[in-house]
């Protein structure tokens, strides 16, 4: 069984920040725990705008916290996200997310992270070994 706390965890390597200052992820399952999935607790900070797109990768986004949008940009839909919703990436969807206030998610990625992955200039978390 593995037990981790959110407090003690957010004091350690597990906490990532982006370099644009957009966001910071909790890594709190991560790819060497062998579960074949990550969770990570992000926050996204009020006011920012991020472009994501996840080519490697699917996500599950809840939110816990905090009011925003996702515009996915096939499309130009503009998904409003609030308390006790759940965006699913299912299609590696390009998209916008929009934090109007601070927006606190519980993200799930398959297949898992490393645990220091952040954007590229593509928005785009790279493979192992990438």
């Amino acid at each position: 069984m593995i037990l981790r706390t959110l407090q003690e965890a957010e004091k350690s390597e597990r906490r990532v920040v982006s370099p644009d200052g957009n966001w910071e992820s909790t890594r709190l399952l991560l790819k060497d725990d062998n579960m074949g999935f990550s969770f990570h607790i992000t926050t996204i900070y009020a006011g920012t705008e991020s472009h994501i797109w996840y080519q490697n990768h699917l996500e599950s986004v809840y939110c816990i916290s905090g009011e925003g949008e996702v515009e996915t940009l096939d499309d130009a839909e503009i998904h409003p996200i609030k308390p006790g919703s759940i965006y699913i990436l299912d299609k590696n969807d390009e998209h916008l997310l929009r934090a109007h206030t601070e927006l606190k998610l519980a993200c799930v990625f398959n297949p898992a992270l490393n645990g220091k992955e952040v954007h590229d200039e593509n928005g785009v978390y790279p493979l192992e070994g990438d």
